[in-house]
């Protein structure tokens, strides 16, 4: 009886393995679990045995019947998963949007220029930093020898952040802080640049609350006013594609430099035409670094001399491609983007300058 036993549960498992349909399956069930299958048969006839007998052919049949349920369950699973499987993969619908019409993306301008600025600053051996837009006091102020009563420093120009202290932390208003803090970390000599975004409250067709600003610092021994203007007047040339475009410094006043100098690079005001006509248009401003500022960052002003240099990255932006509203920048127009963007195939070339 166990071998015929043996036998039977040998046959079931092997059939139910090779089922491939749950209708199949249920029928394999209950011609071996089912009120009239064989397995229960055999169960029925354990009342003819002895005890002893009974008792070993009992523990055999309990054994083959959750060797064959678990059997059973484990295929039912498996062909209840591919059935749900091939039925999703039948009504599979695609709820993505449509290809867009354009497949390439495209650089925006800001990005483009900054791209530019990095190429021809780095190939005069300038290198890039970039720091936090949340400052305190003394590297957005004190420290570049802005007096307390400077406009700069005024609610109503610049963005200050709620705070306990005295002194609030601000949105920077320039770049400048991190020439600050690269004096603080680095000794000279020291020739970086730093683009990067910048907050004034004020806000119309030429200024946003939100803008980008490039400004670069050069540290060294031996500094002068003739390596700042070689500096600039190559950089404003190569920038505007333009070899001899006119470049003029004059006299004017920060409190970070001394002396400070306005550029001013020529230009058509009739036609717009940036190197053509009589007249001047201010593009930047620069100048010698004030011997109380390299103080401020434990540098000797009697052992260092530096120049520093800022500009609008939206301003030199507007005027190399003819862009007539600052605003344009941000208000994400598809239309816009892809009159004045760039190909992203197409960088700036870092060891050629552009």
């Amino acid at each position: 009886m166990n071998h015929d036993l043996s036998n039977l549960t040998q046959d079931a498992l092997r059939r139910i393995a090779q089922t491939a349909d749950l209708r199949a399956l249920d029928d394999i069930r209950v011609a071996i679990l089912g009120k009239s299958g064989t397995l229960t048969g055999i169960l029925k006839s354990l009342g003819a045995l002895d005890p002893d007998a009974r008792r070993a052919l009992g523990a055999a049949v309990n054994e083959a019947k959750t060797s064959l349920t678990q059997a059973l369950d484990d295929k039912r699973a498996a062909l209840q998963a591919a059935a749900l499987d091939a039925k999703l993969a039948q009504e599979r619908i695609d709820i993505s949007l449509p290809a867009r019409p354009d497949a390439q993306g495209s650089i925006h301008p800001i990005s483009r220029t900054i791209e530019e600025l990095t190429a021809i600053f780095g190939a005069m051996g300038f290198t890039v930093k970039e720091g936090p837009d949340i400052e305190d006091d003394w590297y957005n102020f004190s420290a570049l020898n802005i007096p307390s009563h400077h406009p700069a420093r005024a609610m109503m120009d610049t963005f200050y952040i709620s705070s306990t202290s005295n002194v609030p932390p601000v949105l920077r208003t320039q770049t400048s802080p991190m020439q600050i803090r690269t004096m603080l970390a680095e000794p000279p000599p020291i020739r970086i640049i730093v683009p990067g975004r910048t907050y004034r409250a004020d806000h119309d067709a030429t200024h946003s609350p939100m803008f980008h600003q490039c400004e670069g610092l050069v540290i060294d021994r031996g500094i002068t006013l003739g390596h700042l203007k070689g500096c600039l007047s190559d950089f404003l040339r190569v920038y505007f594609d333009n070899p001899s475009l006119p470049v003029r410094f004059r006299a004017s006043y920060f409190p970070f430099t001394e002396p400070s100098m306005e550029v001013d690079i020529g230009w058509s005001r009739k036609t717009g035409e940036i190197g053509k006509g009589d007249d001047w248009l201010e593009i930047l401003g620069s100048g010698m670094v004030h011997p109380r500022v390299l103080a401020n960052c434990g540098i000797d002003p009697s052992i260092y001399q530096g120049f520093a240099f800022g500009m609008g990255i939206e301003r030199i932006t507007m005027l190399k491609h003819g862009i007539n509203d600052l605003r344009l920048f941000y208000e994400s127009d598809l239309r816009w983007l892809r009159h004045y963007g760039f190909s992203p195939l197409a960088p700036a070339n870092f060891h050629e300058g552009l």
